[in-house]
């Protein structure tokens, strides 16, 4: 096969290869066989038209778009490996020349995997971060336990901002009622600004059996066009009023919390040691994700990181995201129309990280060959278990789906980011 390549600017370049007749006739061949079966000629059955009748009837030519799609993967694949190209994304792909006895021409525009130059990613310097438990994260903590099994209690006074109010209400516009004004025994917590603005601030001072006219003005960005700015009377009628009662802070406060304790006392100090674990981890985290992320904004990407890796890098992310929620049961049309979104808005949205994440692989990878990293087949053994063990798994089904370059190349990234990780520094 006669390849060239051309560079232009930045990653791209394109790339001009042969498909010789040997393969153009196999092609042809397999694009007869498969037309042969739905092409009717007078004269002979379907699926029986001898392949000079065709030719005469249709031309060759008819065949030339099937037999190439049956050669150009092939093709295309062999032309980048003999130009020793590492490619990335997608070609576009055009025909230069197509004829009956000269071998076909292609050209590819394609995008080159960058070169990195790596900068200092050993020895970092990394800022330390704040692991302290406070006895104000204690008592917040116990707090949040505590408003967890608040209950609501119905009394006689008026209503105060936090209180839960039952009410009936009907809304309307110019003395007219509109749709989806009206509620019967709705409760609504005062304070929640989950109702039109006013609206909650009017119920304030209220009590059981009051009937109320609460007046406000939609907003103009309101969700109901129709309704949009307008002013609006809703008819309220109070039915009770409650108020949030929280449990003593006792002994048996703490056995409801939690029954491995029987104190106050005990609870405060299992919370504490759960509070410093998780400060501990997510400080690990964040030494992790700067010392790594250092070692990137180090690092130079050669004509900059391919917008082909980047869409790529989106996809595969989008794709993630939305499996897992098919997981869950929930398809992606049905996740659009409960969000309000669109799948470009779910691109953009994973756009933001995308470039960086490229960046970030691009950065590994060079570390991994800067160091000449290696695994053994007893690492790829761990890995597995572990994979197992994580997933719920047996482990010859994490064999099944994983194959031994993902293995390879997971373990020797994360050996990479080990180098950066247990070499850095905190300040």
């Amino acid at each position: 096969m006669t390849t060239n390549f051309e560079k232009a600017t930045g990653n791209e370049g394109t790339l001009t290869f042969e498909i010789p007749q040997e393969e153009v006739k196999k092609g042809l061949d397999q694009a007869f066989k498969k037309v042969q079966k739905t092409v009717s000629v007078p004269g002979f059955r379907k699926g029986k038209v001898p392949r000079q009748i065709f030719n005469n009837v249709y031309g060759e030519e008819a065949l030339y778009d099937e037999a190439l799609n049956a050669v150009l993967p092939d093709a295309y694949e062999a032309a980048v490996k003999e130009a020793g190209l590492d490619v990335v994304g997608q070609p576009k792909l055009d025909i230069e020349t197509i004829g009956k006895k000269e071998p076909w021409v292609m050209k590819a525009e394609v995008t080159l995997k960058p070169d990195v130059e790596l900068g200092d990613y050993k020895g970092l310097s990394v800022e330390k971060q704040d692991t302290e438990v406070t006895e104000e994260d204690v008592q917040n903590a116990i707090k949040s336990r505590q408003e967890k099994l608040a209950e609501l209690v119905v009394k006689d006074s008026e209503a105060v901002d936090g209180d839960t109010v039952v009410i009936d209400y009907e809304g309307f516009v110019d003395t007219e009622a509109f749709d989806g004004g009206k509620a019967e025994n709705h409760s609504l917590e005062l304070g929640s600004n989950s109702f039109i603005p006013g609206f909650e601030e009017q119920l304030v001072g209220t009590k059981a059996g009051d009937n109320v006219d609460v007046n406000v003005t939609f907003p103009e960005e309101y969700q109901a066009e129709e309704l949009a700015g307008k002013e609006a009377v809703f008819k309220v009628t109070v039915h009770e009023v409650k108020a949030t009662e929280l449990p003593e802070l006792d002994d048996e406060f703490a056995k409801d919390v939690d029954d491995e304790v029987e104190t106050l006392a005990e609870l405060e100090n299992k919370i504490r040691v759960q509070l410093e674990e998780e400060k501990q981890q997510a400080a690990k985290e964040v030494f992790e994700d700067l010392a790594l992320r250092q070692a990137v904004d180090n690092a130079e990407v050669e004509g900059g990181v391919p917008w082909a890796m980047v869409h790529e890098e989106i996809h595969r992310q989008m794709d993630y995201f939305l499996n897992n929620l098919s997981r869950q049961g929930i398809q992606p049309e049905m996740y659009y129309q409960i969000t309000g979104t669109t799948s470009q808005d779910l691109h953009d949205q994973f756009e933001e990280e995308a470039e960086l994440r490229t960046k970030t692989n691009l950065v590994l990878e060079a570390i991994v060959k800067a160091e000449n990293l290696e695994v053994s087949d007893e690492e790829k053994e761990e890995e597995v278990k572990s994979l197992a063990e994580q997933y719920g798994m047996e482990v010859d089904q994490v064999r099944g789906f994983v194959s031994d370059d993902m293995l390879d190349s997971d373990i020797k990234m994360k050996k990479a980011m080990s180098i950066i990780v247990d070499s850095a520094e905190e300040k």
